[in-house]
């Protein structure tokens, strides 16, 4: 009688082997999540440290970090931020707020912010801020850069003695990156900026109009390391002092059926006043300042001391300069009747 041999005995591993190693990966990310977790808390706390040493309190309420598997995510109920490095401190607040940081890739935080906030700043002036949602990025990686979206901004700005100013827009869309082509002195960031939907009071003061418009801005700023500092009176002294200027390289706004485009340079004046001087050209504009200028454009240039430069936008008139001397806007040698520029601070 022959023998019938045994079965072999099959393998498992394959029915294991995957499972077991799907243990060991998820283990193993795990253990580096938080491990990248704890980095996070004691960078972000280091930082916290640094800010305080320079001036500047952040309050995170009811912090908690999270975000497993994939993010480390920073929430806070609200978040406050206080500068105290001037005579009177200058107050941020607002509601809460989300830092995201992807474990894939690093150098970039994603940040999300809810509504309403407040601005609490030297001499009583206060602004109100709200939006319906602004979400912002930001990569420390070079070049460093920063861009921000909101739908449907408000500003309003009050102070002592002193009508309330309210700008909105239906989208605002910003963007910096450091400028990585100019010398090093100069610490220039570059500035992109649009807007849809725009009413500012000042504006249509200028225009006489209250239509919305859009704007669409392109800048280098110069010295832009004194707002390490924040945005504050202390900062804003030290770009002053540091002959930091605003190139715009291009405006270009519509209000209505007026259009204006041009350049210029901007900076801060010893009265802490927006100075500079602009060149535009410009279609459509019934009125500059409660002067009527109609479509006669092209004789004020040659009243006022001479045309602008030439544009080559079909159907745009050049304007003569507009200067911003101590508050006080003029076109040519012409004083606008407008009421005068307040100080930053």
């Amino acid at each position: 009688m022959t023998d019938i041999p045994a079965p072999r005995r099959q393998s498992r591993f394959w029915l294991y082997g995957p499972v077991t190693l799907l243990v060991l990966l998820a283990a193993a990310w795990s253990g580096f999540w938080f491990y990248a977790h704890g980095r996070a808390v004691a960078e972000l706390d280091k930082a916290l440290a640094r800010e305080a040493e320079r001036g500047r309190s952040w309050t995170c309420n009811n912090r908690s970090v999270g975000g497993y598997p994939f993010r480390i995510e920073l929430r806070c109920d609200s978040l406050a931020l206080t500068s105290t490095r001037w005579s009177e401190a200058v107050r941020v607040e607002t509601g809460p707020a989300v830092a995201v940081g992807q474990i894939y890739s690093p150098g970039l935080v994603i940040l999300e912010a809810t509504g309403p906030a407040s601005v609490t700043l030297p001499e009583g002036r206060r602004i109100a801020l709200s939006w319906k949602q602004l979400d912002a990025s930001l990569a420390w990686r070079e070049p460093q850069r920063f861009a921000l979206v909101a739908t449907e901004p408000e500003a309003t700005l009050t102070a002592p003695g002193q009508e309330a100013q309210t700008w909105r827009a239906a989208t605002l869309e910003a963007h910096l990156r450091r400028n990585p082509d100019r010398p090093a002195a100069d610490q220039a960031v570059d500035i992109a900026l649009s807007a849809t939907g725009t009413v500012l009071p000042a504006i249509d003061a200028l225009l006489g109009t209250t239509d919305a418009g859009t704007i669409d801005l392109q800048a280098t700023l110069t010295q832009a390391e004194a707002f390490r500092k924040g945005f504050n009176p202390e900062a804003l002294d030290g770009w002053r002092e540091g002959n930091g200027v605003l190139d715009l390289t291009r405006i270009a706004a519509t209000k209505g059926a007026a259009r204006i485009e041009g350049s210029g340079q901007l900076l801060l004046d010893p009265t802490h006043r927006i100075g500079g001087d602009l060149q535009l050209a410009a279609a459509g504009i019934e009125q500059i300042g409660g002067i009527r200028v109609g479509n006669l454009l092209g004789g004020l240039g040659g009243l006022l001391g001479g045309r602008g430069p030439a544009t080559t936008t079909p159907g745009l008139t050049p304007l003569p300069p507009v200067s911003l001397r101590e508050g006080r806007v003029f076109l040519g040698p012409l004083r606008l009747p407008l009421k005068p520029l307040l100080p930053l601070y």
